[in-house]
This record gives C-alpha cells, structure tokens and sequence, in this order.
C-alpha cells in the first residue's frame, strides 16, 4: 500500500516538475507592440487608428497587436501583428524588451512589448483593412503629462438558476464589486483611451525611473 501511495506521489511529482505557471479562466491571449519612431528630431509613440471597417473596436486608438496564434510566443505575436497591420518587413522592427502585462475583467491577457521602428513615419503605408490612419506623438508628452482618469464600476448579475443554496448566506452572499480605472489621454485632436492610455502611461512611468 505505502509503494502505491508513493507511486502516485511520483507521478504527480514528474507531471507537475516542468510545468510553467499561467492565469487561471484566460479565454484569450494578445500581444501589443509599443512602437519608438524617430520623428521631427525626437523619439516619438507611434499609434494607429483602427479601420472603420473592423467588427472590434472600429476607428479607435490603439499600438499594433493581436490575437498569439497556436504556438506563437508572445513576442512572435507582437512583430508579426506589427508587420502586418505597418506592412513593413521585421528587420524593419527591433524589439527593446518585454514590458508589464494586463489581465482584464473580460478573460483576457495581454503583453507588451516596446521596440524601435527602423522605417521612415512618411514611408509607412498601413494595411487599409485594419488601420485607417496611423500618426506619433512625442514620447515626452506622456512623460510630462498625467492621462485624466475615471472609474467604472463593475457589477456582478448573476444568471436565474444560480445555486444559492450551495454557498454560504444563499441569495444574501456579498460578492465582491470590481473597479476599473478608465484614463484619457488627448493629443492634437485624437483621443488615446483605455487599454492604450494604459499601457502608454506605465511604459511613461518605466521611463521616469
């Protein structure tokens, strides 16, 4: 009995050995690039509008990125969408480092990563299927200015068949209420919102170190 036992114990040990943490109820992954230009004499953020034709997310602000394919790392997701969406080629793009990761409230994952695009801003020619324009802000602007913020309120509704009757106070059960930071940034006309006000404040922050 006691060899079986320890048996198991091993089996279990060998499986769990060289496994590699993940978050936990992730539906979806994506990666986002954080692209450096040179520009008008200084480093500038390069971003594009989405094309208006998109299903997600039609003519907002936002840093090249995707879906990570099956069996694509992280980083091969963040070039390729970059690649794709600038239509430059990847010599054309050189990844400094890997930056801070977002897990949202809708299951989802997302990477950063910053790099230096190799290519001149006016030859840059985006895919017309998923980008209506693209245009740079310089990076000091997020250095020197803080994005406005708000908040959301997140709610729990809670589906008609719930079993209340399997937890602890039943229908009186004091689930917790999710708060979201919503920040705006505004540049020449163009409003950089959400996830990517995010995203270009922390990489900011990184900088200020």
């Amino acid at each position: 009995m006691a060899f079986d036992i320890d048996f198991k114990l091993m089996k279990i040990k060998s499986k769990l050995k060289n496994q590699k943490p993940s978050p936990i109820d992730i539906e979806n992954s994506f990666s986002v690039m954080i692209p450096l230009i040179k520009r008008k004499g200084d480093v500038h953020l390069l971003f594009e509008k989405r094309a208006l034709t998109l299903r997600n997310q039609p003519g907002e602000i936002s840093f090249p990125g995707g879906r990570i394919e099956e069996g694509e790392t992280p980083e091969k997701a963040a070039i390729r969408e970059t690649c794709e969406e600038l239509l430059i080629e990847e010599n054309e793009v050189e990844v400094y480092s890997e930056g801070d990761f977002l897990v949202n409230p809708y299951s989802a994952i997302i990477y950063t990563f910053s790099g230096e695009i190799k290519r001149d801003f006016y030859e840059i020619n985006p895919s017309k299927d998923e980008v209506d324009k693209v245009f740079t802000v310089p990076l000091k602007f997020f250095i020197e200015n803080e994005p406005k913020s708000y908040h959301l309120n997140l709610n729990v509704n809670r589906s008609e068949d719930f079993p209340y009757h399997l937890i602890p106070n039943g229908e009186n059960y004091k689930f917790k209420r999710g708060r979201e930071e919503v920040l705006f940034y505004e540049y020449n006309g163009e409003v950089i919102w959400g996830f990517t006000a995010k995203v270009a404040r922390r990489f900011a922050e990184k900088l200020k170190k």
